[in-house]
């Protein structure tokens, strides 16, 4: 007799919470609770859709750390102010400025129950006190610099603040506020305990030690990326547990085989082959479910869903930020249109870019290196102010390498005439 009853959507799928077929992988659970300990920043990395927030989420309680989601627009003042709203205060412009400057900011921060915060307060900050029959009520109000991370310091230690930061989708920040941030990190590793959460969609190890080389051995990275064909067989087996079901075992040979390593698409694949064999909770009954599946076409199916937006940033990135002498964005898709399977799974390389492009520019060997990096390195930029989200391509500056971060978009390339891709850009 079934005892729980479980929804086809809580189990397969891809949602906006942890599913319950969760499957804990030695080599990146492990890794991540370990570096928890060693009060380290730590940098979760991977391809999209890859499981970087739900390890997050199946390690750590909610009351272990708060959230802030970082967008396009920010600038180092902007997530130095959200970080402090998410810790609790409340932030109102002043018309005092600092030396630089800076407009100081008032923070206030409120906080209720019988355990006192700071008896006192620094910076040239207030408290007021407020007294109840049942509880007390403290206020804090500071004068800070936004733009100072010692101010933030002095803001969070001021509150007794002791959880984990997390920022998400750090990669849609400017670059220029990643890099401001990386070196904010070492200030708050060596003048407080507390510890960032970095997660960012980008297949460099060392993104922020690139951009800052004093976070060495302060930053701790894990990799959230790789997922071998026993964790994606395991994610299945999990699923079949919780909705009494059973699937064919050529047709999950199959969908692993056909998936590119993303968990994503197995899970997405699962969903609907239960959906059409009508399998919406956990069956009352044990029940055999995807003999016979045409996993290609499901496959196709599945990445097809996506093909207006894979359309689009072709399109758009060919665009660049605006029309140039050299149209560089335009070569660097053409060089991605150009390449076989396996060079674009395992990522090209910067001097691959540099021969595919002098063969055909009308520059020639003439062309000036220097755009061609140039481009690579503001690519994710691009696609950010593009709005192509979540990115499709990355390039990591540390090993010269432009990975795609989502693997739907190399089962979608691998269905395209890519002779025709390539004419629509304009290239003969």
């Amino acid at each position: 007799m079934v005892e729980v009853i479980h929804k086809l959507r809580d189990v397969y799928g891809v949602g906006r919470d942890m599913p319950l077929n969760y499957v804990t992988r030695k080599d990146v659970d492990d890794e991540f609770i370990s570096n928890l300990t060693r009060d380290k920043h730590i940098v979760i990395f991977g391809s999209s859709k890859q499981g970087k927030t739900t390890l997050r989420k199946h390690c750590l309680n909610e009351d272990d750390y708060i959230v802030v989601s970082c967008l396009n627009t920010m600038s180092i003042d902007d997530l130095n102010g959200a970080i402090l709203k998410a810790a609790g205060y409340q932030i109102e412009q002043t018309q005092t400025r600092t030396i630089g400057g800076h407009l100081k900011y008032g923070a206030e921060f409120k906080g209720e129950g019988k355990v006192p915060l700071l008896a006192s307060a620094s910076g040239g900050g207030s408290i007021e006190k407020e007294n109840t029959n049942e509880n007390s009520v403290e206020v804090k109000r500071l004068e800070i610099d936004l733009h100072d991370v010692n101010d933030i310091v002095i803001s969070l230690k001021e509150i007794q603040f002791k959880k984990f930061i997390v920022l998400e989708d750090f990669h849609y920040l400017p670059v220029q506020t990643q890099q401001d941030f990386s070196f904010a990190l070492k200030a708050y590793h060596e003048n407080s305990d507390i510890c960032f959460i970095v997660v960012g969609v980008w297949r460099d190890k060392n993104r922020l030690i690139y951009y800052n080389g004093d976070l060495t051995n302060r930053v701790a990275s894990v990799d959230a990326d790789t997922w071998r064909k026993d964790s994606l067989a395991e994610v299945v087996s999990a699923g079949e547990y919780l909705l009494n079901i059973k699937f064919d075992e050529e047709t999950v040979e199959r969908i692993i085989d056909n998936s590119a390593e993303s968990v994503s698409l197995l899970q997405e694949a699962c969903f609907k082959i239960c959906e059409r064999e009508r399998v919406v909770e956990t069956q009352a009954q044990n029940k055999t479910v995807g003999r016979g599946v045409d996993v290609p076409a499901l496959m196709r199916e599945i990445v097809n869903n996506q093909s207006g937006r894979y359309s689009a940033f072709i399109t758009n990135f060919a665009e660049g930020f605006q029309q140039t002498e050299y149209d560089m964005y335009r070569w660097l898709i053409f060089v991605v249109l150009s390449v076989d399977a396996e060079d674009l799974q395992s990522g090209i390389r910067r001097n691959v870019f540099s021969k595919l492009i002098k063969e055909k520019h009308s520059s020639g060997e003439k062309l000036n290196e220097g755009n061609i990096t140039q481009a690579l390195q503001s690519s994710a930029s691009l696609q950010v102010t593009k709005n192509v989200r979540p990115i499709i391509i990355d390039y990591d500056q540390t090993t010269r390498v432009l990975n795609v971060v989502d693997r739907s978009f190399l089962i979608w390339l691998s269905m395209q005439n890519r002779a025709e891709l390539i004419q629509e850009l304009g290239i003969a």
